[in-house]
């Protein structure tokens, strides 16, 4: 009788997690690789989860594929690795009724687009096919967040075989995959592509994985299938653990029966003793064949923003007539004096918005957006938030976009952030969880009351996406390119790094002039020939032209009239700047704010001069 035949008269009990078991004995690199190494071990843990009362055991090939396997240096074994799991889940197997399924995990998770569908199919079909020359019973889909990788990769093993296949997502919520698909939406188009079972694996415990069972209709064709987590996890002396008991699970087996599950394994942090939990509950493995599905899916209602934003999107204004913001980089210390004069002095000039950086260079600042707060709160001006990737993971940079939205600052230039190393603490870590494209389209999809993980935020976020545009390279199309990419994953304008020469400033004109999005071109009055020997040499993204070196050099001595000579040659390249663009970022050196301010009185004034005084009359605070 083979796996579904069985699975049409009785529930049938599988195994539990494999990893959580390895790690337990203290093993922390590939898993899988343990498949040549150590295969006493594999079996053993295999036999344990059979004695334990499982029908069905699974290779441990959840990663051994090309696209994992390359992390270890083991992407040229995959034919071997995957073998060799067969063979001792078929040694463990012998003499027994146990079936064998040849397990295949997912590859993408909360980031979809690092991997892409080409890539996936590559990958799976080696797998794939080394499985099935061993002679699996069936194939175990597990693990996959991405419904679109799922469905690619069920298309392709149901055309390779007609071995049962079992199809399992995992959930970032109850009833919902992170597109915002309903669960059992999902799971009808599964059993459509020849899943012959379909389910939950990963991420939920049995409490929350039993409400999303609640959502799920009996399949008119396949099974339903269920392999919860143990617990979440806990992490204690530099060690992740479960905590989950067996006894929760042998209370939740009648459960999991009377919601239709006809194949009841683990998932992370079960062990041999939660299986035998499960076999021992469900002695009578009689299914159910009817249930009534007790929660709909809930409908998602997402709100407007609670408060209008209080200035016009900056994008908006810069097509409109000349715009001015103005970097003025946070303290590196707690005295903020300085700071406050010169925002104030700014705010007189009458500039579209102050700019903060999210401690630039990875040097320690006091954080951007208390002070953008302040700057709001107090002097009334818009503050635009920097937000780098490199000191926030996935959930530090939500809450912090979170809020921002709540403190009604909504204006934000996403960037990937200069490497910890060059820093004040090079021994610090840069996360770099996401690069900037996928910051904005984090931002772009709270903007549609969606976290990026695809929870309903209950509300829309009103954030105006800045990103950053590096002109400064040897092929100026090659970075266009990414600005293209930029404005497909959602920015909204671009702010440059500094330019210094009007060559370069024709230069992008010429490669930016066929993109709706607008540009606000950066501009830095250097103040002396170190500074320019300190940017050109030793920042990255920024490039001065020698000519202006030369005539920096020539000041050496002189500080006072080096700084005049900055402002000269800035004033000179607003001048041919204007000519072009609508949009100046001025950047502050050293919290020199009287050099910036000068700067954005003369860019009003030379804008007023171009266009017949409407900018000169335009109050914008």
């Amino acid at each position: 009788m083979n796996l579904l035949e069985k699975l049409t008269k009785q529930i049938l009990i599988a195994d539990g997690a494999m990893g959580t078991l390895l790690y337990s004995y203290g093993t922390g690199s590939c898993f899988e690789e343990l498949n040549l190494s150590h295969p006493e071990q594999i079996q053993t843990i295999h036999q344990a989860y059979i004695e334990a009362g499982a029908d069905v055991i699974q290779t441990n090939t959840y990663a051994a594929n090309y696209l994992k396997l390359q992390r270890y240096g083991l992407e040229d074994a995959v034919k071997e690795i995957n073998s060799a799991a067969v063979r001792h889940a078929r040694a463990a197997a012998a003499g027994t009724d146990t079936f064998v399924l040849g397990t295949l995990g997912g590859n993408r998770g909360i980031k979809p687009e690092s991997i892409s569908i080409d890539e996936i199919k590559r990958s799976f079909r080696e797998q794939l096919y080394c499985l099935l020359l061993e002679g699996v019973d069936g194939l175990l889909l597990e693990t996959f967040y991405d419904l679109e990788e799922l469905e690619t990769v069920l298309s392709i093993a149901r055309k390779e075989t007609k071995l049962p296949i079992i199809s399992q997502v995992s959930l970032q919520e109850p009833g919902l995959l992170q597109n915002r698909t309903p669960i059992n939406d999902a799971l009808t188009r599964l059993e459509e592509l020849g899943a012959d079972v379909v389910g939950l694996n990963c991420r939920l415990g049995p409490y929350h994985m039993l409400l999303t069972l609640d959502q799920i209709e009996i399949p008119k064709q396949a099974f339903l299938s269920a392999y919860p987590n143990a617990s979440l996890p806990a992490y204690t002396d530099g060690k992740f653990h479960y905590v989950g008991d067996a006894d929760y699970f042998r209370n939740s087996a009648e459960s999991f029966r009377s919601q239709g599950v006809r194949l009841l394994g683990g998932c992370c942090g079960t062990t041999p003793e939660h299986i035998r939990a499960f076999a021992s509950a469900l002695e009578d493995r009689t299914p159910v064949t009817k249930k009534v599905v007790k929660l709909k899916p809930k409908e998602i209602v997402i709100t407007e923003t609670a408060g209008k934003r209080e200035f016009e999107p900056l994008q908006d204004i810069v097509k409109k007539r000349p715009s001015v913001i103005v970097e003025l980089d946070p303290p590196r210390k707690l005295t903020t004096k300085k700071f406050f004069e010169g925002a104030k002095a700014l705010r007189e000039a009458g500039i579209d918005a102050l700019t903060l950086a999210d401690n630039s260079l990875a040097t320690v600042r006091i954080a951007n957006d208390s002070l953008g707060y302040l700057v709001k709160k107090e002097l009334g001006m818009r503050p635009l938030i920097h937000l780098a990737c490199r000191d926030r993971n996935l959930i530090g940079l939500q809450s912090h976009l979170m809020g921002l939205h709540t403190l009604g600052m909504h204006d934000i230039l996403a960037i990937t952030g200069d490497p910890a190393r060059v820093g004040d603490f090079p021994g610090a870590s840069s996360v770099y969880d996401v690069s900037s494209f996928e910051l904005i389209q984090m931002i772009k999809r709270m903007n549609q009351g969606l976290s990026f993980s695809g929870k309903d935020l209950g509300e829309k976020t009103a954030f105006s996406i800045a990103a950053a545009f590096n002109p400064n390279v040897r092929s100026v199309e090659k970075a266009v390119k990414r600005l293209e990419k930029k404005i497909s994953c959602g920015a909204d304008y671009f702010i440059s790094q500094p330019v210094f020469s009007e060559e370069k400033l024709l230069e992008v004109y010429e490669a930016t002039k066929h993109l709706e999005a607008p540009i606000y071109i950066g501009l830095m009055p250097l103040t002396s020939s170190k500074n320019a020997e300190f940017l050109h040499n030793e920042v990255p993204g920024i490039k001065i032209a020698d000519s202006i070196r030369e005539v920096m050099f020539a000041f050496n001595d002189n500080p006072e009239q080096a700084a005049r000579e900055g402002i000269a040659i800035t004033k000179q390249l607003i001048h041919a700047a204007l000519d072009l663009f609508n949009g100046i970022y001025l950047i502050t050196p050293f919290l020199r704010y009287e050099l910036t301010l000068e700067l954005a009185l003369y860019t009003k004034e030379r804008a007023s001069i171009l266009r017949g005084n409407n900018y000169a009359e335009t109050t914008i605070f």
